[in-house]
């Protein structure tokens, strides 16, 4: 059988892929990349890698864009292995679209540029593997020509950010000739699309209208409607300019109908937005806070920054309105802080792209020399007589030329030179001062790399279950031949759900490694002791930042334990953190009840056989029971942004079960307090 699959999978492959000529717009259902994740795994012909690789890429596009930047840069690499300069060209627009993205444009730029170069020689139109993927009439010139088309209206994205409007929009206008060219609507679509946007931001609104309708009308001709959202925003915005908010009003609510139906959360957020500012000019505040509250949670959960941002403001400027200074002043505070946050971010970025202009004006330096140097051979050849006064001249004018720009490109290396010094030494410390901000920002990577394996460990537990099914019935009827045969399929089975099992094991693992600190070492240690002095400690430190800060301790210390094996530092981490959590815990249920609630927090120990145990309690608000199983987890936290960075408890639990041989758990009633038990063997000392 197991045989058999693999060959299904060979069978099958090459119509998965050939179902990709329209990825640009496709949309696929987990068992589908699933199916493609397990064949990148298991095939090893180059060919067939290749266009499962882009498959992937385009996949990930908008999702992971680690893992899109990752496949398509195998398919690269298999396409130059392959010679197929069509490919090439089309994984060179994946990666500098994703690199754009993510704000890497030097990068970004190179690959756009040697992208068009090799698109734009009729080389490429020579040998296509699968051409039906770039051409439906499997034509080599118009698969040539969507790719380039693709490219030129992607690169636009570049100049756009980097505020080069008009070289983006120059760009575009040519994607739009070659889309005519050969009816590729769907190109069409997005490229007028770019330039409606391009010409709102130029305050071209006639230009931009027209712009944006095409844009509809050719995603409708395609069924392409991924972006129709985008586009519905857009006339919304302009309308809106235009002063027209009853027309604005109306395509805002289509786009954010349109949004909502196609899971844009980003797109359906903005809408919302929108809507809401028509509402507060209408001076309908109560309208507006509904959908401007209903935007901020959308947009949040879409983990948007910026548009979380834009949602604070909104709200703060309708709490103005409504004479509810508290509630404005709340969520302008929350705003100043998330962009403080995005900048932090920013200039990272700044520091990344800092060689951005330098490089196009190195560019545009070579295309003038070149310029120059085609002049030159014109006078040359018009010349006539005087053509040895003329070519003596221009040699002696263009050696001076060429010994200014040599100069003025040493200079320059060396201001790039110290310029990247300077920039190593402030990303040191930037990296430094950010990391536990940008630590959150890898759980949602974490989080889909995880799910994979454990979609395999689910999907095989469930054929596995069908199969022991399977074989009772086979075994009632006598066939147990058969029956052999279906438990060595469970057998395999069970393999391959233990190596995904494995797989996400070690992405945890990795995960808390990232964090964890050297291992101590083990030494005879007063565990009461040890318990009194980290209770005192984050007593006095809490007392140090507010000295309102008042709780009654309570201590019950078994003396028959003595001393045994820890590494103190560590299992001091973990005490101070659980002491810091109960006093944080006291402190915020006494802000709410204030003199009716005395704050309790209690430490005891006690040996159980080959045990002691450590208990740590509260009478605090508790934790809520549907997020108590999360609270060891990396990145957790249910403190408020700011105050806590969800790596504590984890610390914690890594150091007690991986570093002690022990146990912790947390038990909690909700609004009465918690406990956390903590257990580690007895290894006393003589």
């Amino acid at each position: 059988m197991k045989h058999c699959l693999k060959v299904s999978l060979l069978i099958l492959l090459p119509l998965l892929v050939n179902a990709q000529q329209n990825l640009y717009w496709e949309e696929w259902n987990q068992n589908q990349i699933d199916s493609l994740q397990s064949a990148w795994s298991n095939v090893g012909n180059d060919t067939l890698r290749m266009g499962i690789a882009r498959s992937l890429g385009f996949y990930y596009q908008e999702k992971n864009r680690e893992s899109s930047l990752y496949f398509s840069k195998q398919q690269l690499l298999l396409a130059e292995k392959l010679h197929q300069r069509l490919w090439q060209a089309d994984a060179l627009d994946q990666l500098a679209y994703v690199l754009a993205k993510m704000k890497n444009y030097p990068r970004s730029l190179q690959f756009f540029l040697d992208g068009i170069n090799i698109s734009e020689n009729e080389e490429a139109e020579k040998n296509i593997w699968r051409i039906s993927i770039f051409s439906s009439a499997k034509d080599p010139k118009v698969a040539r020509l969507t790719v380039l088309g693709y490219l030129n209206n992607d690169i636009a994205v570049v100049y756009k950010a980097t505020g080069n409007i008009q070289d983006g929009l120059a760009h575009l206008l040519v994607a739009r000739k070659i889309g005519k060219s050969i009816n590729n609507y769907a190109q069409l679509s997005m490229t007028n699309m770019a330039l409606g946007t391009d010409y709102l931001f130029l305050n071209k609104l006639d230009s931009a209208i027209s712009y944006t309708e095409d844009g509809l009308q050719y995603a409708d001709k395609a069924n392409f409607q991924k972006y129709r959202g985008d586009m519905l925003l857009t006339m919304g915005k302009i309308y809106l300019q235009k002063g027209n908010t009853a027309l604005s009003k109306k395509y805002f609510q289509e786009a954010a109908q349109t949004s909502q139906l196609q899971n844009n959360s980003v797109e359906f957020g903005i809408a919302l937005l929108n809507i809401a500012q028509i509402f507060t000019t209408n001076g309908n505040t109560d309208s507006s806070l509904w959908y401007a509250s209903d935007a901020l949670k959308i947009l949040k959960a879409a983990n948007d920054p910026e548009g979380v941002i834009n949602a604070y403001l909104r709200l703060a400027s309708i709490y103005k309105l409504k004479n509810k200074f508290d509630s404005a002043f709340k969520y302008q505070s929350l705003a100043m802080q998330s962009k403080e946050q995005l900048d932090n971010i920013e200039k990272i970025n700044q520091f990344k792209n800092v060689g951005f202009n330098e490089q196009e004006r190195l560019q545009q330096l070579e295309t003038e020399r070149a310029e120059f140097r085609n002049e030159i051979r014109t006078y040359v050849l018009l010349s006539g007589l005087g053509v040895i006064v003329i070519i003596a001249l221009l040699l002696y004018r263009n050696n001076r030329q060429k010994k200014k720009a040599n100069y003025l490109l040493a200079q320059q290396k060396d201001e790039i030179q110290n310029t990247l010094s300077e920039l190593k030494s402030t990303q040191a410390q930037l990296i430094q001062s950010e990391k536990m901000a940008s630590l959150g920002e890898l759980t949602a990577g974490i989080a889909h790399e995880i799910q994979n394996p454990l979609n395999f460990v689910n999907n095989f537990s469930e054929v596995n279950k069908e199969m022991v099914d399977e074989a009772s019935e086979e075994m009632n009827k006598g066939n147990y031949d058969e029956v052999k045969f279906i438990l060595n399929d469970i057998k395999d089975n069970s393999e391959k759900i233990n190596h995904h099992g494995k797989r996400a094991d070690a992405i945890v693992k990795g995960m808390l490694q990232h964090s964890r600190q050297t291992k101590g070492v083990k030494e005879p240690t007063d565990i009461n002791a040890l318990c009194d002095e980290y209770l005192r400690l984050s007593y006095h430190g809490m007392r140090a930042k507010d000295k309102s800060f008042n709780v009654t301790l309570q201590t019950d210390f078994d003396k028959s334990i003595g001393k045994i094996k820890v590494v103190p530092q560590n299992i001091g981490r973990v005490l101070l953190n659980l002491f810091n959590n109960a006093f944080y815990a006291v402190n915020e249920k006494k802000k709410l009840l204030a003199n009716s609630y005395q704050p309790i927090a209690e430490v005891k120990t006690r040996k159980l056989n080959d045990k002691i145990e450590i208990v740590v309690s509260d009478n605090g608000n508790g934790i809520p029971q549907n997020i108590i199983d999360k609270i060891f987890q990396p990145f957790f936290t249910t403190k408020p942004t700011g105050e806590g960075t969800g790596l504590g408890l984890s610390l914690a639990y890594d150091i007690i079960t991986k570093e002690h041989n022990g146990t912790i758990k947390a038990e909690s009633k909700e609004g009465e307090g918690s406990e956390f038990v903590i257990q580690l063997p007895l290894t006393k000392t003589s």
